[in-house]
Parts: structure tokens; C-alpha cells; sequence
């Protein structure tokens, strides 16, 4: 069995090979992995043949010291109308991130896997959004319409790059609290962008 440190440097890596844009909140790399906490971002594309497609999120993950055992902490930066993800906080309502969270997964899956089905397949009987799930639930076509508008509102690439500049510095987001996993609380708390 590895070390949670080791598990952490090889997700951590895992990510910045990846595909995607993973940017560290610290520059300097050896420091960053040396620490046993660990945070970065991630940008996350919405998927296709979704009202979310197009969209570009910057998600805050922050891995605890106990991780794999004790899941990630993750949270979008910029705003998205969702139900299950709270839209001034960007906190996310995810079982599998809250409550059945297993070593076997790793920050891969949460990308690939984990928040493309929440975005596809959102539940509005668990929400985050009350009014996003509200909506989804009464007026479909009036909920594809507000997210789609969020979309072009808050989910650009510009939108992307400037996510989380104008309120707060990447150092004051990272003292930011954060949920534990286990209850009902959401996966991971970002501050009002």
C-alpha cells in the first residue's frame, strides 16, 4: 500500500500529463509535491450535446493529507447554473465525491468520468441550486435556456482566465474552508466570484 504523499505526487502528475490545463497554486513544483496538501486548478470543458457545451469552468481542487482515503475537495471558480452545484459558492453535490468516496478512484476520473455525468445527468431531488432544480423540474426548456445564457455569461475562455482574479488572490482562496467528506455537506467550497 502506498503512502498517501506518494498517491498524492502521482495524481498530482497523473493530471499535469493529462489533457488538461492544471495550473498549481504554487509555481514552484518540488515545493508544491514535497507538501502533503495539495491544490491546484483544473480546466474543465462542458460536454457535448449538453446545454454546458462550449463552457469553460476553472475548478479549485484541493487534496487533503489523507487522500486517497479522504476524497478531494472541489469546487468551480466561475459561476454555472446547475442544481446540484451551489452557483455563488461553487460547491458541488456529488455522492460519489461526498459520501462514496474510494481510494481506487483518482483526480482522472473526476474529470473524465464524475463531473461530465453530473452536468449531463443533474438531480434536482438533492439540490444545491434550489431554483436551478426547480426549474429543471417545471420548465425543462426555460432551465437548457438560463444555463445555456450562464454559459456565454460566465463560461467563456475569457471568463475562464479571469475566474477568481477579481475578488481574491490564489493564496487567500486557498485558506478558503472546506467540507469534510462523509455527511451531506458538498464536496468543496469556493468563495463568491
Amino acid at each position: 500500500m502506498s503512502s498517501p504523499k506518494r498517491r498524492i505526487e502521482t495524481d498530482v502528475m497523473k493530471m499535469l500529463m493529462s489533457d488538461y490545463e492544471v495550473t498549481l497554486v504554487n509555481d514552484n513544483m518540488y515545493a508544491t509535491l514535497s507538501c502533503l496538501r495539495q491544490e491546484f486548478y483544473v480546466r474543465f470543458k462542458g460536454p457535448e450535446e449538453t446545454p454546458f457545451a462550449g463552457g469553460h469552468w476553472k475548478i479549485h481542487v484541493e487534496l487533503p493529507d489523507q487522500y486517497p482515503y479522504k476524497s478531494p475537495s472541489i469546487g468551480f471558480v466561475n459561476r454555472i447554473f446547475h442544481p446540484n452545484i451551489d452557483e455563488l459558492s461553487g460547491s458541488v453535490c456529488l455522492d460519489v465525491i461526498n459520501q462514496t468516496w474510494s481510494p481506487m478512484y483518482d483526480m482522472i476520473n473526476i474529470f473524465e468520468v464524475f463531473l461530465p455525468q453530473l452536468l449531463r445527468y443533474p438531480n434536482p431531488s438533492d439540490p444545491l441550486n434550489g431554483e436551478a432544480a426547480a426549474m429543471l423540474m417545471r420548465e425543462p426548456k426555460s432551465y437548457e435556456a438560463k444555463v445555456k445564457e450562464y454559459v456565454s455569461k460566465y463560461a467563456s475562455k475569457e471568463a475562464v482566465d479571469e475566474a477568481g482574479e477579481d475578488t481574491e488572490s490564489e493564496d487567500e482562496l486557498s485558506s478558503a474552508g472546506s467540507y469534510e467528506s462523509g455527511g451531506e455537506e458538498p464536496a468543496g467550497t469556493m468563495d463568491d466570484v
